[in-house]
């Protein structure tokens, strides 16, 4: 146990090197190691590169005065793809990859909608995933709309790095204020202009006022706000960076907590540079004295991917079955995972290193299977990793002249005491190294030559699940592959037999995949009966078998039918272990495959903080939504927690509707490591692209006003459906890699764990009652039910927000909880609130489970008491009811609203402190 302690803790130091983490780092001020990626869809043209340089150039000066002189951008690779054309002035990649990319320049998410956005799903404060900027951005072609690309990739960035987010909100575009005004959400509120329809049809343009919906009492549909060219206003950045006097990101001063704006939403009313000030890149940094020099750039061109197996054959592998689960991996990894176009070659080594083939290009079936039949056979002999490795490198360089950028896959099982002789030359090599350590007496050198060259790092136990070392193998690689060649899983299932010999199921193959599909099946002890059946019901031969591995496969030739496959496995012993994997790649080139893609929200944590599963579906860069998404995490103990994911906008999941699906882990059994599976379903007719504009998508700016007049940009494109059914079933199956928990406590443990926050408060109005709607949280964040809610509001939003405890009580008696990720609802009364000097009223809820454990306070919903005023004009009027007849209009944070079942309910006033009058709230 020592030793696999040693290894787990170097597993958390390396862990980041296999994930979707930046590799950006922060030294004195500077961001180093940025890298944007230009996808393989976009077509060559050498103007983007040139364009790309100088966004970047343009937005380090524009960051470094909007961080009041803090960070700027100095070393930048800009990924070229394979495709483009060779130049002297390209170099290879070494760990830089579009996995690790920072920035990716795609083709629009939806054709024609140029939309700018970063990917980010995760809380206030922390890190998104990458930005997403488009061709005919980069090359200037939308500058009218977005503003100078410097100062939107700072917008962008500060997204990205230092998790806040947009002061606009494009589903609630206005709100009311305290002022009675009906105000366009934004920040900062000194930002001036004008509310106008703006509509064009056949060349004729025409502008008028905006008027006042009579049901949402704020303006139509259609309204849009169009900025004052001229503005001094110096903030904010996350609001239009695009205003010439916009230099500086909101701050406590200028910040509006009125807005109903993402940043207030997600960021709990706190303003931008609140939450960079308390960013770890803020804290480690002082303002520099002098400017910051420019920054310089890497091109560095996607080549075809070099891998080489370096596999160990000693006495160790003898033990447990470990050579023939190794060789059941590699034979995975090479039929499989590895893509045409790549260089293969194998080497093996005991006490001394045997080059079984040189570099071999994949082109075909046939020289993946003369690789596997160079793969080791019988384990003797000693140990020398240093000579494993070093043949690898000359292997490589026999055929490409040099190492850099290539890859090595190294398993060991056992320890070597002059393994770190050759370090510094496989340092110096620029080659990667992946380590695979299988038993307990693996050396933890090996992990150490996947730390300083950028590899992975993975322990597999004899103890864990059969196909662990199959799937430490599939995912190996740094992520340069096209779509095109990727190949997806869409079948993976064990099962362990003892009564019942047989193991039947089906597996769905789609219009989106289907070239190069195989079924993969192993076994512990004897061949089994395999029989498969194509959707039109016929039986398929061509089945190849490795009994000396304990293998059969069936490749399909060329493209496999589409339509739902049978397979019927009958063991011939008992008790028998039988798995099967099917694995597919894209049909079309041309057409985007559905992808998933899984992660933790931390590789390493301790007990008892949670854990965060995300797992995304899309097409191309489309979401998917309606899937039936579902984790299986699986602990080193064979121990596995089975898990559905939603992507509801409650709970762990940030936004509804976004193609990401979340839910919370906290079931951790004991210390040491876990790893992640995600199998996604997809109904026909019932998973839906998503149509949509992204979630975070830059602030498009349709027109400005210049001398009381709109100078009008391109018009975005309306979006008239928000998704399209896909007409087929398909199936996912995917890695998310692994992550270790430690300080796990003997079991049994107390409840450590409270509801989750609710973030989807929202709130109609039905003649003089409130009905509130919301998700239901869990007894523990999202699993259970909650004992009881609790309602209070205020007049003072910050208040509320502050001292949730001394705001006004609102009887709950008759408010029964629902079951976790149900539609919540509750109505009450405001019959017993005063309206005199009250323009608005604050709700906000908390819950609590059975051993009071409560919540964080949720979002909070908005009441005005007022009939709202909107902006004046000589030629229209607005009429207003009666003074003594209040007009009540809501509007919240959140989702949109349902039908309430109307409770009675009343409003009193805790009795928590002896004299009312000290409550905050005022009333």
């Amino acid at each position: 146990m020592g030793l696999f302690r040693a290894l787990a803790s170097l597993l958390v130091l390396h862990l980041l090197q296999g994930s979707n983490a930046s590799l950006v780092q922060l030294k004195d001020n500077v961001y180093e190691d940025v890298i944007i990626a230009i996808d393989p869809d976009v077509p060559e043209d050498g103007k983007i590169i040139e364009q790309i340089k100088d966004m970047v150039t343009a937005a380090s000066t524009y960051l470094f005065e909007a961080t009041e002189k803090r960070f700027f951008f100095k070393t930048v690779s800009i990924l070229i793809p394979k495709t483009w054309k060779e130049n002297p002035h390209y170099k290879k990649p070494k760990h830089e990859n579009y996995k690790h990319a920072d920035v990716i320049v795609a083709p629009p998410t939806l054709p024609g909608l140029d939309e700018l956005y970063t990917k980010q799903f995760t809380d206030c404060g922390e890190k998104a995933e990458y930005i997403h900027f488009t061709p005919n951005f980069v090359l200037g072609k939308k500058q009218n709309e977005y503003g100078p690309s410097g100062r939107l990739f700072v917008h962008e960035w500060a997204h990205l790095r230092w998790g806040v987010f947009d002061e606009y909100n494009n589903d609630q575009p206005y709100y009311v204020s305290s002022s009675k005004k009906i105000e366009a959400t934004r920040c900062c509120i000194g930002i001036s202009g004008t509310n106008s329809i703006y509509t064009c049809q056949g060349g004729s343009c025409i502008t008028r006022r905006c008027r006042i919906d009579p049901t949402t009492k704020l303006y139509e549909k259609g309204c849009q706000f169009f900025p004052n060219k001229v503005q001094t206003e110096k903030a904010s950045i996350m609001f239009m960076q695009s205003i010439d006097s916009v230099v500086k990101f909101c701050n406590e001063t200028t910040h509006n907590q009125e807005a109903p704006t993402l940043q207030n939403l997600k960021c709990n009313f706190r303003s931008t540079w609140e939450v960079i000030r308390e960013s770890e890149d803020f804290k480690s940094t002082t303002p520099m004295m002098t400017p910051p020099p420019l920054p310089t750039f890497s091109l560095l061109k996607i080549s075809e991917r070099t891998v080489c197996l370096v596999l160990d054959k000693s006495e160790n592998m003898k033990d447990f079955n470990r050579l023939h689960r190794m060789n059941q991996a590699a034979k995975t990894l090479l039929l499989q995972t590895i893509e045409n176009g790549s260089w293969v070659g194998i080497v093996e080594y005991d006490s001394t290193a045997h080059i079984k083939s040189k570099l071999v290009q994949i082109i075909s079936y046939n020289e993946r299977r003369k690789l596997i039949e160079s793969l080791p056979s019988e384990a003797s002999g000693g140990i020398s990793i240093c000579s494993g490795v070093e043949s690898a490198l000359q292997v490589i360089r026999e055929t490409h002249h040099q190492t850099e950028g290539s890859e090595i896959i190294l398993v060991t099982s056992g320890e070597d005491i002059r393994a770190s002789s050759c370090m510094e030359r496989v340092k110096q090599s620029g080659a990667i190294i992946h380590s695979i350590a299988v038993g307990p007496s693996a050396d933890t050198i090996i992990s150490e030559m996947s730390s300083i060259t950028g590899g992975n790092n993975y322990y597999v136990s004899d103890q864990a699940y059969k196909n662990s070392l199959i799937d430490v193998f599939s995912p190996s690689g740094l992520g340069n592959t096209d779509l095109s060649q990727m190949s997806f899983q869409l079948e993976s299932k064990r099962l362990n037999l003892t009564k019942d010999p047989w193991m039947n199921g089906t597996v769905i193959i789609d219009s989106t995949v289907g070239k190069d599909t195989i079924f993969l099946i192993t076994w512990d002890k004897q061949p089994p009966s395999i029989s498969f059946w194509d959707p039109s019901g016929k039986l398929v031969g061509g089945l190849a078998e490795d009994t000396a591995s304990r293998i059969a496969y069936l490749s399909i030739p060329g493209t496999a039918q589409v339509g739902t496959w049978t397979y019927s496995l009958q063991a011939k012993e008992n008790p028998e272990t039988l798995t099967i994997t099917v694995t597919s790649r894209a049909a079309n080139s041309s057409v985007p495959p559905i992808t998933v893609s899984a992660k933790m929200n931390k590789d390493t944590n301790s007990f008892p903080s949670p854990m965060i599963v995300y797992a995304e579906v899309r097409q191309g860069y489309v979401p998917i939504l309606g899937v039936s998404v579902t984790a299986v995490i699986e602990s080193s103990s064979r121990n596995a927690d089975v898990l559905e994911l939603l992507d509801n906008g409650a709970g762990a999941d940030s936004y509804k509707n976004d193609g990401i699906y979340s839910r919370y882990f906290t079931t951790y059994k004991k210390n040491g490591i876990y790893r992640l599976k995600v199998q996604a379903y997809g109904g026909r007719n019932t998973a839906m692209r998503s149509l949509r504009y992204p979630v975070n998508t830059a602030k498009h700016v349709s027109g400005r006003i210049v001398d009381g007049k709109i100078e009008a940009n391109t018009l975005k494109p309306k979006i008239d459906e928000d998704t399209q059914p896909i007409l087929e079933s398909f199936s996912r199956m995917v890695s998310g890699g692994v992550f270790v928990i430690s300080q796990v406590p003997p079991l049994p443990v107390t409840d450590l764990y409270p509801p989750n926050q609710i973030r989807d408060l929202d709130a109609t109005l039905h003649g003089d009652e409130v009905c509130l709607t919301w998700t239901a949280p869990g007894d523990d964040f999202d699993i259970g039910k909650v004992q009881q809610y609790t309602v209070r509001i205020s007049r003072s939003i910050l208040d509320l927000r502050d001292h949730f405890e001394d705001a006004l009580q609102i009887n709950t008696t008759n408010l029964l909880p629902n079951e976790a990720n149900s539609k919540q609802t509750f109505t009450f009364k405001l019959e017993a609130i005063s309206e005199v000097n009250t323009t608005h009223l604050f709700i906000a809820i908390q819950s609590a489970d059975k051993n009071n454990l409560t919540s964080k306070v949720s979002n909070i919903a908005q009441v005005a008491l007022f009939t709202p005023l909107g902006d004046p004009s000589p030629h229209e009027s607005h009429q207003h009811p009666a003074a003594n007849i209040p007009t009540l209009v809501l509007f919240v944070v959140g989702s949109g609203s349902i039908v309430c079942l109307i409770l009675s309910a009343t409003i009193y006033i805790l009795k928590k402190k002896k004299n009312a009058s000290r409550l905050r709230t005022g009333f």
